[in-house]
């Protein structure tokens, strides 16, 4: 398929030499849209009908097709193709049937681009706890891809066109793949042309002619090309037993060298088989976040190199639940680290939280996590033991390199004097003792340096470190003194406002005190001032009405009873004059 600059459609032939019956079968056996593998099985049909004509007809006689035959082999094995042109065609069909399962084999596994007005990742959310994604990762510059395989969701993916590496992918109950599997990389049209009615994940060759502005937002496998890096997938997902086909879309991979991309899939394969899902329920509720953090570097200005590339795990047993992360740095010297939640949490951009609820923090066993965590310093001390022999192992090929150059294979051309043999004969086992010494010597040399290099090291970050702490307390105390220096003034200034404000308030009521004496009329503060003199002036005028009165009362009394008295003394007589008997009262009161 040769490179054009116009988007042709799929049922044109691409700078091919095709005969019109290639031509035909091509327009016949490729549709717009690949929307699966049963869609390719009448197609495929078609193009096996019309090629069997060449084989010398089909039914029970014919034979089979050979695999990669040159066209005389062809016309040797199979006597129809010895016209002209046959076995060219022939070829053709051969390609046209090899490219069509290729594209059916492609059309299995479907990636699905979220809308921005979607929430959260569609049918894939089932693959986060609780069906939340992470919070704090997303901004509205990434993809959300729901990738798929045959029909069913298989793993989530968050992409960043920028980047062009994913952000995370999420798993559920997942192994990962054997190291030796083969990996393939397809791309997602849609990251590139969102008007691409291309829904499935397509070959790069196929993509070519077919996406426009392709490789704009997404990796390329031909920005690996002439590099030292390599596609690697964060979580190499194996969707069948014999393909990884999950693991094909370059919006799962980043870049990564050889070694690093061995060492980190053999520590997922370590983790996952022997730590992470033999506690937890063998994989059944184990939710699964890998991830990158991309760095300043990129291959050739494209693809950012990721700083780490981490791992979150979430045991979602009741009762039996805990999360663990683990980060492993891009540097072949480090090896995994084990590190809490919280902490891994902290080390990613925008501090998110990975698991709702931190995994039901409260409910986590923490049993289990010891023991997991022994699993894991096991894995550690693995590889570290493998980064030791890695390093032994370049001189011990260098040992055998010389040796066998040093060893002749053939006898040389001319004749040796007996002499010569017998002085070679002696001085080889010096030569190889002189040699054992100088590698033994270069080793041990090799292997002090590389020992002082990591006490250096580690003797660099310590006093890096504590320098650090120091600066960071001194700045700390400078600032904490300076702002109670900068305080002081102020303080001081609200103190004084304080004072001031007391002070005009006790003006102010004096001022009102004296404004309310200046108010009062002469007259009143006359007769204030005239009030004893008149009390004491009243004093005997009221004692004496008070001893009239008293006589007066007296008085009255008295001629009350006299009244009294002389009124019963009129009714007796009144009483005797009328019964006969006159009594008469003479001037001196006597009868």
């Amino acid at each position: 398929q040769g490179p054009t600059s116009q988007r042709q459609p799929w049922g044109q032939p691409l700078g091919l030499s095709q005969s019109s019956a290639e031509g035909e079968l091509w327009h016949t056996a490729a549709p717009r849209q690949v929307s699966g593998l049963q869609g390719w099985v009448q197609p495929q049909k078609a193009a096996a009908e019309h090629c069997s004509h060449l084989r010398g007809g089909g039914g029970e006689g014919a034979r089979p097709w050979p695999r990669a035959a040159p066209p005389e082999r062809l016309t040797a094995d199979f006597p129809a193709l010895a016209a002209p042109g046959r076995a060219e065609a022939a070829m053709g069909c051969a390609r046209w049937l090899a490219l069509g399962g290729l594209l059916a084999l492609a059309g299995l596994l479907q990636a699905r681009l979220l809308l921005p007005q979607q929430a959260g990742f569609g049918e894939c959310d089932r693959f986060f706890y609780k069906g939340t994604p992470p919070a704090g990762l997303a901004t509205e510059a990434h993809v959300r891809i729901c990738q798929r395989f045959a029909g069913s969701e298989r793993f989530a993916t968050l992409y960043s066109p920028g980047h062009r590496i994913p952000v995370f992918s999420a798993f559920r109950a997942a192994r990962p793949a054997s190291r030796s599997a083969e990996q393939r990389g397809l791309l997602e049209p849609q990251i590139d042309d969102p008007d691409s009615n291309l829904e499935e994940v397509i070959d790069e060759a196929n993509a070519l002619t077919s996406v426009d502005n392709l490789g704009s937002k997404q990796a390329l496998n031909a920005d690996y090309i002439d590099s030292d890096y390599e596609i690697g997938q964060l979580y190499p997902f194996p969707l069948n037993s014999d393909l990884q086909m999950a693991t094909f879309p370059l919006t799962n991979s980043v870049p990564m060298t050889q070694s690093f991309r061995e060492r980190w899939h053999m520590n997922l394969n370590s983790l996952m088989d022997r730590a992470l899902i033999p506690h937890c329920s063998e994989g059944k509720d184990l939710y699964i976040l890998t991830g990158a953090v991309p760095s300043e570097h990129r291959v050739k200005g494209k693809v950012t190199i990721p700083e780490f590339v981490w791992l979150a795990a979430c045991c979602a047993v009741p009762g039996e639940g805990w999360a663990m992360g683990f980060i492993k740095h891009t540097q072949d010297i480090d090896v995994i680290e084990d590190v809490m939640l919280r902490d891994l949490e902290k080390l990613l951009p925008h501090k998110p939280q990975l698991f709702q609820d931190n995994c039901g923090e409260m409910e986590q066993d923490t049993e289990k996590m010891k023991k997991i965590l022994e699993v894991v310093n096991q894995v550690q001390d693995e590889e570290r033991s493998l980064q030791s022999q890695e390093r032994m192992s370049p001189l011990a090929s260098t040992q055998s390199q010389r040796s066998a150059l040093l060893s002749p294979e053939a006898p040389p051309e001319g004749g040796s004097s007996f002499l010569g043999q017998v002085l070679g004969f002696l001085a080889t086992p010096f030569i190889k003792l002189f040699q054992l010494i100088y590698y033994l010597v270069t080793a041990v040399l090799r292997n002090i340096v590389h020992l002082l290099w990591l006490v250096a090291k580690q003797a660099i970050n310590t006093v890096e470190s504590c320098l650090y702490h120091l600066g960071e307390a001194t700045v700390s105390y400078l600032v904490a003194i300076g702002q109670e220096l900068v305080s002081i003034p102020w303080k001081v200034l609200k103190v004084v406002a304080k004072v001031i404000r007391a002070f005009l308030r006790i003006l102010c009521c004096l001022l009102k005190a004296v404004c309310r004496a200046l108010s009062i009329p002469l007259r009143v503060l006359v007769d204030v001032a005239t009030f004893p003199v008149y009390t004491v002036g009243a004093i005997p005028i009221v004692c004496k009405d008070i001893a009239v009165g008293l006589g007066g009362t007296l008085s009255l009394l008295f001629d009350t009873a006299f009244g009294t008295v002389g009124g019963l003394f009129q009714i007796v007589f009144s009483v005797f004059k009328r019964i006969g008997y006159k009594v008469t009262l003479d001037n001196s009161g006597e009868f």
